[in-house]
């Protein structure tokens, strides 16, 4: 089979997808496939993909992003490598790759490709939108607060939000993954919670204030509509940042969690209720809170998670007996159905 894996682009978090980019086209090889390494931000040099690595462990600075242009984007879909690819593997991540806006360059180019549509992409990387979605399902997830540019430094809007949310919140971009840009506040102070705001909008135009759900983390990785079995979250300190995600010896996973049935088959079925409410398709993961007395909220859902052979819905996929190279195939058959 022809398979274009797209990988890199021109978000933050670039780095994060060519590190998962590349675990991809040795697994999809290793099976025998013709795999097309594709980074986006080349446009129609598709060659120069071949050879592109990163470190995950730091993120591009907005400096290092201006030399990659969005038209470039359009350029690359359009060059004739696509014109005999089967199916293209997406391990985008963030702004212009997993909104929407890549899928619906390769849905006017004829060419399927894996995981959710636009609709489910472009929600799934609005928290605001995703958040109210949850809400309308039933879904409990943290209460919150949008906060647009107007109210960037009005703190009679953010004594407002303390006294609606508490003094635990979390500050985050509304439309950013991979951490980047969250600050987590203990006590109200309102100047911590101005200085989080403005971080946060320098990654999103949008910005969301959330209450703070004190407990342990899990996420469930969900392919098709099957969750996977469920992982906590353990980071040596502080919260799962960035550093925590991507540099190795920060944080101790467990798979499966040692939570009780009833609370985990909960988590399961509220994570498979998201997907399908987003209206998700291929593989995603639900990242929930669990609070002291082990209900389950929803913070978001990734419709591209991170896709490396140690990342956690690979993870998953592991314990149940999908290794890495088959969890590729498997994703690639159900965007062919």
């Amino acid at each position: 089979m022809n398979i274009a894996v797209l990988f890199g682009g021109i978000s933050t978090e670039r780095n994060v997808s060519i590190t998962g980019g590349r675990a991809v086209i040795e697994a999809l090889r290793s099976k025998g496939h013709n795999v097309l390494p594709v980074d986006p931000a080349f446009g129609a040099e598709i060659h120069l993909a071949e050879d592109v690595i990163a470190n995950p462990a730091n993120y591009p600075s907005f400096d290092e992003l201006k030399q990659y242009e969005t038209k470039k984007i359009i350029e690359c879909i359009n060059s004739d490598a696509f014109n005999d690819i089967d199916v293209a593997f997406i391990v985008l991540h963030g702004k212009y790759g997993e909104d929407g806006r890549i899928q619906s360059l390769l849905e006017i180019r004829g060419v399927p490709y894996t995981g959710s549509g636009v609709k489910a992409s472009a929600m799934g990387m609005d928290k605001n939108a995703s958040k109210m979605l949850f809400l309308a399902a039933g879904i409990p997830t943290p209460p919150w607060v949008l906060v647009r540019p107007q109210d960037y430094d009005n703190y009679e809007f953010f004594k407002e939000i303390r006294s609606e949310l508490g003094d635990e919140l979390v500050v985050k971009p509304n439309n950013q993954g991979s951490s980047i840009g969250v600050t987590i506040i203990e006590d109200g102070n309102l100047d911590e919670i101005f200085n989080a705001v403005r971080l946060a909008s320098e990654y999103s135009k949008n910005v969301l204030v959330e209450k703070f759900i004190d407990g342990r983390e899990i996420t469930v990785g969900i392919i098709g509509e099957e969750a996977l079995p469920i992982i906590e979250i353990i980071p040596e300190e502080g919260f799962y940042d960035y550093k925590h995600k991507y540099s190795k010896g920060h944080t101790v996973y467990e798979c499966p969690a040692e939570i009780s049935e009833d609370i985990s088959d909960f988590a399961q079925s509220l994570a498979v209720s998201s997907y399908i409410s987003l209206g998700c398709s291929g593989f995603a993961r639900a990242d929930f809170r669990l609070n002291d007395e082990g209900q389950p909220f929803l913070m978001e859902i990734n419709t591209i998670p991170g896709f490396t052979t140690t990342s956690l819905v690979p993870m998953a996929a592991k314990e149940v007996g999908i290794d890495f190279p088959d969890l590729c195939e498997k994703i690639i058959q159900l965007a062919l159905e």
